[in-house]
């Protein structure tokens, strides 16, 4: 093991810092330093720093070519802390948690900042410093002890050390930035929208449509305002309860093609129309400010910019540089493959022992070879739809697969008694609120999963009954212990392509990309595999479960889909 050193900003560009034995304890005295940059940067042979924050201190380093190997993040890690002990929501601060070891009155963290359009620093500006070396010192001794007293351990002590890298990466790849061509964005606008009118009205696409909407009802309608939609149908004599695009193709109304194309171009000119594009692109990269575990499951946010949600249409702006390529990664069926390493369900861990069709070797082994049929059991399975049809078929899944299907059902019961619930390597979920509270069921508005639409399963909300905080929980196991798995993929990548001229510079969920020059695209690629490969080891052990990537080589990402 290298070394480990803590360290702590001072006012002005300071540091103080101290070396450390494994078990955390001062290894030598404290050192000061005028220059906390080249406080690092003199000690290339530290393994890992151990600071309150990452997105407060690894900026700056960057900014200044400073590159670190590990760090551990304190106030990450008491966030995952205070969690696993049914305190989601307490102040996660390292003031709070020394004014807690102290017995004293515990500050509220600071209000979320929110990302400043074409910032490169955004979300991780350097903070000011609220507690000294030696408070931080006390703060992770004592989660150190936390970590010893957790159910597992092992795993949780894992699962702080990949959401530290994983806040390294974010830093990284807001510093890089995902390149983008604002001409070809520009260009894509005025195909889809047409000329813009000046004083930023509709532009000329748009009004069009909001006219052939109008003409189709026989009188003035706003389709940007579904009540006035919504009125418009029922003055027609059709009744709808909203103007998703699922309800709505199935009226037979002159209205609906030019409403849903509206629908359509409306969100594209609204979320990355042309003020996005000036707001948010600079100096040909665009940097949203990725937030790791923004939402409870451990999925990642990001803190402005809509990155998680790009339009394919407008993905035709993501270009690589010249000479370089973007190499576009997929993790396949990766939640299915997850619930059978978590599970332990010898069947199904068999089934995504493959690198091939998961949803279509289930069909083979449960559903006569209906794939269709598979993948609904299945996803119901993960994500509570389990009437109608999805009800049958969750009752051949559990005859052959009944270990995956009951670690889920647990899950689920676990949720609707008002109990916790953990990913593998220990993530926690909220609590519920009491009973008869008309709040959120003590669960943030993280997305769960609601009924399928056109075969696939569309974001919803947690409620306040048993039922919804059942399969809030049932989701929250799996989907997870995925972003788990994926923090650790990131972290090996990084690895990976240290020392190498490609960089990470997105992440959503099941998907990477990495921009490099076009020589090293292949060893990129590789790289991306074996990251998953190695991510599935560590977190969940020897299983005969497979990772796999769709990987595509390309100039722009659009081309990748």
């Amino acid at each position: 093991m290298g070394e480990r050193w803590a360290l702590a900003a001072t006012e002005g560009d300071g540091a103080r810092l101290v070396p450390l034995l494994p078990d955390g304890l001062p290894a030598g005295p404290v050192v000061e330093e005028p220059d906390l940059v080249e406080a690092v940067r003199s000690r290339p042979g530290v393994d890992r720093w151990v600071w309150r924050s990452t997105a407060g201190i690894y900026p700056r380093l960057l900014a200044a070519g400073v590159r670190v190997e590990r760090c551990y993040d304190i106030e990450d890690a008491e966030l995952l802390l205070l969690g696993h002990e049914g305190r989601l929501g307490d102040p996660r601060s390292a003031a709070a948690a020394w004014a807690r070891l102290r017995n004293a009155p515990v500050p509220p963290d600071p209000p979320a900042r929110a990302a400043e359009p074409g910032s490169q620093s955004s979300l991780f500006e350097p903070q000011p410093v609220a507690v000294p070396l030696e408070a931080l010192l006390e703060v992770y001794a004592d989660q150190q002890r936390r970590h010893s007293a957790a159910e597992h351990p092992g795993r949780m002590r894992l699962l702080t050390a990949a959401e530290s890298a994983g806040m390294l990466v974010a830093a990284e790849m807001n510093r890089a930035g995902l390149p983008w061509r604002a001409d070809v964005h520009r260009a894509v606008l005025h195909e889809l929208l047409g000329e813009r009118y000046a004083g930023g009205g509709e532009p000329r696409r748009l009004a069009e449509l909001a006219d052939e909407v109008s003409a189709a009802f026989g009188r003035r309608v706003r389709p940007d305002l579904p009540a006035d939609v919504v009125r418009a149908f029922a003055q027609a004599g059709i009744k709808v309860r909203s103007t998703r695009r699922w309800e709505l193709e199935e009226i037979d109304h002159p209205a609906v093609k030019p409403l849903i194309e509206y629908k359509k171009l409306y969100r594209i000119w609204t979320a990355h129309g042309w003020s996005w594009l000036q707001d948010w692109v600079r100096d040909g990269r665009f940097r949203p400010g990725y937030l790791p575990g923004g939402s409870v499951s451990g999925r990642w946010t990001t803190n402005g910019g809509g990155a998680l949600q790009i339009p394919k249409v407008i993905r035709r702006a993501v270009v690589a540089d010249d000479g370089w390529r973007l190499v576009v990664a997929d993790a396949d069926q990766m939640e299915p493959r997850v619930l059978a390493a978590i599970s332990r369900d010898h069947g199904l861990m068999e089934v995504a022992g493959h690198d091939g069709d998961l949803y279509a070797a289930l069909s083979d082994r449960a559903f006569s070879g209906d794939r269709d049929h598979a993948k609904i059991a299945l996803l119901g399975a993960i994500y509570g739809q389990t009437s109608g049809d999805g009800l049958k078929n969750l009752a051949a899944l559990r005859r052959r697969f009944p270990r995956a299907v009951a670690y889920v059902d647990d899950a689920a019961k676990a949720g609707e008694e008002g109990r916790l619930v953990r990913t593998w390597l220990g993530r926690t979920s909220p609590r519920a609120a009491g009973a008869g509270d008309d709040d959120e069921a003590g669960i943030p508005q993280e997305p769960v999963e609601a009924a399928p639409s056109d075969g696939e399963f569309t974001p919803g909300y947690a409620s306040t009954n048993a039922r919804a905080r059942g399969r809030f929980t049932r989701n929250f196991v799996v989907q997870g212990s995925a972003a788990d798995w994926a923090l650790l993929m990131l972290a090996a990548l990084r690895q990976a392509t240290a020392g190498t001229r490609a960089e990470l510079v997105f992440f959503q969920h099941d998907e990477v990309i990495v921009h490099c020059p076009a020589d090293e695209a292949r060893d990129v690629a590789e790289a991306i595999r074996s990251a998953g490969e190695l991510a599935g080891r560590i977190a969940f052990g020897e299983t005969p479960v497979r990772f796999p990537f769709t990987i595509a080589v390309v100039e722009r990402y659009s081309d990748a889909k």
